[in-house]
């Protein structure tokens, strides 16, 4: 049984052409329940999946919801796949293997011969190993079926030999993926490294991946790819942002070459750019951003989640130079730039952009002082769906929150957040200094009233958070958000879009 909640969100995410597709593909004028129960769908974007039975109960008592909500889905996805063919070297490879073993079955032999041989030429224009091994297998099996007609030793040899290099190839592949996977896991799960303990745990895969390249003659894109992404990702992950902004960029000159290699949707592509700007967020080179930003704008795709999630990216690098240096003004305007386009269509971003979506338009209106707006933006990610927490950037939005709630004044809630906060930081072994100075200062009752003493206090401050922006480990999590401003500010009684663009301003 199809869960409801799958079906909404495949209809909600399928483009004009699918849409077409699927209206040419099927007869609209039959009344079919599962039409029927396309156009409830189709009509309410914001329907629920308890709306969504009740309205169709109602509209068609005898039918079977369960019935239709399955015929409607496979429906879909066949349409889906129809049009795939014709868009993507991945679907059409498969699709003429498929071919080619109902073409054998058929007796047709020559003609399923034409076509591996075709699916094997293709599949080595596009590296595309995992087809190019199977039609070679299947050649050799059909060719055994056959008891080997036209073909001498020599040939067969030399087939088993190009079916060797492939797996060692796909081999390869497997080695570098399994090593990145485990990095990007680790790295999902645990944060960026923030100890030398932590840092240690990533030096087992880092050796590994050194001895599987220094080891390979083997030159492809996919191999030069999962290299380039491992090394950044790591570099990342321990602070080195000149290094790892150095390895994006020699990935991205890749994947420029290699367009005809490109996946479809090209994530690795957008996973490289996002790699370089998050560099040079970093490093405060604004200006180098705009270029990366007008790639990605170039991408246009028939996905609809990932193009919404590529409208999400560049809002937040046309946001980043704005909110780090306090311009909350033009932060807001092009928060209403992108009401349409993707603040409308947060249903269709991933868990982790839509949580740093959040985070980030919280920070606007936190910064425009509309506090309760910015609370009801991160409750969103609190409270609503518990997958949330298991990323790391919610802790980095619980200590926002935290922040809401001391503008607000709502002491009670600081209390039992700080001790929520303060659990999770002793379930996961490592409290990190700036999570404990936000604690300490939200939870302080009153600040002093004379100018000597809160400059006093801010003195003594200020060194503890010296310490803590040399920290690269702490630096994670400043990245994202720079806490001791927002002291500053209250410390000082300086606005902080002030103290913002004041720091901007004397790093350059």
């Amino acid at each position: 049984m199809i869960k409801s909640e799958a079906l909404i969100y495949l209809v909600n995410s399928m483009t004009k052409p699918e849409k077409k597709a699927f209206r040419i593909a099927t007869d609209s004028s039959d009344g079919a329940y599962y039409l029927q129960l396309y156009d409830l769908i189709d009509s309410n974007k914001e329907i629920t999946s308890e709306q969504l039975k009740e309205e169709f109960s109602i509209k068609l008592p005898k039918a079977s919801f369960d019935t239709s909500a399955t015929h409607l889905y496979k429906t879909l996805l066949n349409t889906m796949l129809d049009l795939r063919k014709d868009q993507d070297s991945y679907y059409s490879l498969f699709d003429m293997i498929l071919k080619a073993r109902i073409l054998f079955e058929k007796s047709l032999y020559q003609e399923c011969f034409d076509t591996l041989k075709k699916v094997k030429k293709n599949a080595t224009k596009y590296e595309n190993y995992y087809a190019l091994l199977i039609s070679s297998r299947l050649e050799l099996e059909y060719q055994l079926a056959l008891n080997f007609p036209g073909l001498d030793e020599k040939d067969l040899l030399h087939k088993h030999f190009k079916v060797s290099e492939t797996l060692r190839i796909i081999q390869k592949i497997h080695q570098q993926s399994a090593l990145y996977e485990l990095l990007k896991y680790r790295m999902l799960h645990r944060g960026n490294a923030r100890s030398e303990k932590q840092k240690t745990e990533l030096n087992d895969l880092v050796v590994s991946e050194m001895s599987i390249v220094s080891s390979s003659n083997i030159q492809n894109f996919e191999i030069s790819k999962l290299h380039q992404l491992f090394q950044a990702n790591y570099l990342i992950s321990v602070g080195d942002y000149k290094s790892a902004f150095h390895s994006f960029n020699e990935l991205n000159n890749l994947h420029e070459a290699n367009k005809h290699l490109w996946s479809n949707p090209p994530i690795y592509y957008v996973l490289s750019i996002e790699g370089v700007l998050d560099s040079l967020r970093s490093l405060r080179e604004y200006k180098g951003m705009s270029h990366f930003v007008q790639q990605l704008e170039k991408i246009d795709t028939p996905f609809l989640s990932f193009n919404t999630n590529v409208v999400c990216l560049i809002f937040l690098y046309e946001l980043f130079p704005f909110l780090d240096r306090g311009d909350f003004g033009s932060c807001e305007q092009l928060m209403k730039k992108y009401d349409a386009k993707l603040l409308k269509k947060v249903q269709l971003l991933s868990l982790a952009r839509n949580a740093e979506l959040h985070l980030y338009l919280a920070l606007i209106y936190f910064g425009l002082r509309d506090f309760q707006k910015a609370k009801k933006c991160l409750s969103k990610i609190i409270f609503t769906n518990r997958d949330y927490s298991y990323l790391p950037v919610f802790r980095t939005i619980r200590l926002v929150n935290l922040m809401i709630l001391y503008e607000l004044k709502d002491t009670e809630f600081i209390k039992y957040e700080s001790r929520s906060i303060k659990r999770d930081i002793n379930a996961a072994g490592k409290e990190y200094k700036i999570e404990k100075k936000i604690i300490s200062f939200v939870n302080k009752t009153n600040l002093p009233v004379s100018i000597v003493k809160r400059k006093r206090l801010w003195e003594n401050l200020k060194k503890d958070f010296e310490i803590i922006n040399h920290d690269v480990y702490e630096q994670q999590t400043l990245r994202l958000f720079d806490f001791s401003a927002w002291i500053e500010s209250k410390v000082r009684r300086i606005p902080l879009a002030e103290i913002l663009n004041n720091r901007v301003s004397q790093e350059h």
